[in-house]
């Protein structure tokens, strides 16, 4: 609907790239307000909407573990009194694993905002993952940029939040490598180890699943396409059922052994077919690669 008020929470771990989501938001147009108590939201969003009567309504809130818990626990309420008001929230939660932040602290040398004087770092990493349960777990999108960097966490933060329509369903398939490790914001995870490997022909082995060789010598397997009509099939009739439960994001896992090869493939051809009959659906490759600045 034309001025429709969209509000999006960020939220998530220090360091794990609040502060970044909140500056591409702020570049995209949106009003960004750092570090919000939640206690003010409520009044932070009428003064918004006062203010704006005749503008675009776009605003974005950062919500840290500073906040009291009881403040935090209060959050899901808040936001369905504002959404019978008839404003569009989501919640945007980022993370990442222990040994990544701490990595990232030790690069930049800040001091982490539930860090007390003298105490350790990996002790408030774990203080501010068990403040932040309740607000994970209430999460629309919950985006693990361990392996991202500040340009792919932007990337993120056009495509799937800004770019999707309001009231409708973003998709991502996205391939990665066991050997890796799962990824963490996966809704569904299929395993795809099962298919022939285009690894074990020498010519294709330095190859990707981007590769037009891959690409034949894969497309001529008939387990593979057998896996990918069956993996179509099943997104294709339950994404109407995500979209009546008024999700706004879904995310779709495709993992081979080392993430190069089949399902690379079978990401593009995947999301190519529910292309056929919904929008947007988008495409992450987590095992190529990539390797920028991390967020800070």
């Amino acid at each position: 609907m034309p001025g429709e008020l969209r509000l999006i929470i960020v939220s998530g771990l220090s360091g794990s790239g609040k502060s970044v989501a909140l500056r591409v938001l702020e570049d995209l147009g949106y009003y960004c307000i750092d570090n919000l108590p939640v206690s003010l939201l409520i009044a932070a969003v009428e003064e918004f909407r006062q203010s704006n009567a005749n503008t675009a309504k776009q605003l974005a809130v950062g919500v840290d573990a500073r906040n009291r818990a009881q403040n935090l626990g209060a959050l899901p309420d808040l936001l369905n009194q504002l959404r019978l008001q008839g404003i569009v929230t989501d919640i945007i939660f980022l993370h990442a694993n222990d040994e990544i932040l701490l990595q990232r602290y030790r690069e930049s040398r800040r001091r982490h905002p539930l860090a007390e004087q003298g105490s350790q770092l990996r002790v408030a990493i774990a203080a501010e993952r068990k403040i932040l349960t309740e607000m994970q777990l209430s999460a629309d999108l919950i985006i693990d940029t361990s392996q991202s960097s500040i340009y792919e966490l932007a990337e993120v933060i056009r495509s799937r939040v800004d770019q999707r329509k309001i009231r409708s369903l973003s998709v991502l398939i996205e391939s990665f490598g066991f050997k890796i490790g799962i990824p963490s914001d996966a809704d569904f995870v299929f395993d795809l180890r099962s298919l022939p490997n285009p690894y074990w022909t020498v010519e294709l082995r330095g190859l990707t699943g981007l590769d037009l060789e891959v690409q034949d010598f894969l497309d001529s397997q008939d387990k593979f396409a057998a896996m990918c009509e069956d993996i179509s099939s099943f997104l294709a009739r339950w994404i109407p059922h995500y979209i009546d439960a008024n999700r706004g994001y879904l995310t779709v896992a495709l993992g081979c052994t080392g993430g190069q090869h089949r399902s690379v493939h079978m990401t593009e051809k995947i999301a190519a077919a529910l292309r056929k009959h919904h929008d947007p659906v988008l495409t992450r490759h987590n095992s190529l690669p990539a390797h920028r600045p991390h967020p800070d």
